[in-house]
């Protein structure tokens, strides 16, 4: 298939996996004005999160999974919103796969409450999203027909000791997706060589459709990170670290 006509056959399966993923009607929003413009669904490498804490995770994930489904420009748009989890509890297991909590395992729903009071009470300005349930299913929904896993693993780019070039990784995805996305990197440390891929992301329109990340004469998030220690990537070499049982 032409990679024109994958993307034409990716939004249409986007917009579904939102629409099919729904929940009980939404609690309204604030009505502060916290203007947005696009969604970031932020997939993080496991492996670098740890190294990213500097924290002996315990058995990291080796697939990349969901950080988040973030408006750009607005957080926590409502305070009078708390999580709740029994509004999630029949995505527990896809939750718990696709959405892990890597640094605190045993404590998910932690993290799970930080990503909603941030972010889910800003995303649930749109229908689509505007309810815990959608929210959570919705971003799960995103993930599962993205398929980054595969989609990486299907141009050749895997966990490996030897580097790659961001710009490579950036066109390779660009020519599946149709859209350009945005790699985040760890700097090198002391008496590393290189820096570290951490995060990719891709990004939508408030109507769900993928767009670029960043447009040109946009106002720059060239330096804005999403984790701590996360820069986006410079141009150049990076090591896209295996999983420590597989490292050689």
């Amino acid at each position: 298939m032409k990679p024109a006509a994958a993307h034409g056959l990716l939004l249409s399966s986007l917009c579904l996996a939102l629409c099919c993923r729904g929940g009980a009607r939404g609690s309204p929003t604030s009505s502060d004005n916290h203007e947005w413009k696009k969604l970031i669904m932020v997939h993080h490498w496991p492996v670098t999160v740890c190294k990213e804490v500097e924290k002996d995770c315990r058995d990291p994930p080796d697939y990349w999974t969901i950080h988040g489904l973030w408006p750009d420009r607005a957080e926590e748009c409502n305070g009078s919103w708390p999580f709740n989890f029994e509004e999630i509890k029949d995505l527990l297991p896809e939750m718990k796969m696709y959405w892990p909590d890597v640094i605190h395992p045993l404590n998910h729903s932690h993290f799970w409450k930080h990503e909603w009071e941030k972010h889910g009470t800003c995303a649930a300005q749109l229908d689509a999203l505007n309810s815990q349930k959608k929210y959570f299913g919705g971003s799960l929904g995103l993930y599962e027909k993205l398929e980054l896993n595969s989609i990486l693993q299907k141009l050749g780019i895997k966990p490996s000791i030897n580097y790659y070039q961001i710009s490579d990784i950036k066109d390779a995805l660009a020519s599946m997706y149709g859209v350009v996305p945005k790699v985040q990197c760890l700097p090198p440390k002391q008496g590393e060589e290189v820096q570290t891929i951490g995060q990719i992301e891709l990004c939508f329109t408030k109507d769900l459709r993928l767009r670029n990340c960043t447009e040109p004469g946009e106002l720059g998030e060239s330096g804005r990170a999403w984790g701590p220690g996360l820069e986006v990537c410079e141009d150049g070499p990076a090591f896209y670290p295996p999983p420590p049982q597989s490292a050689r």
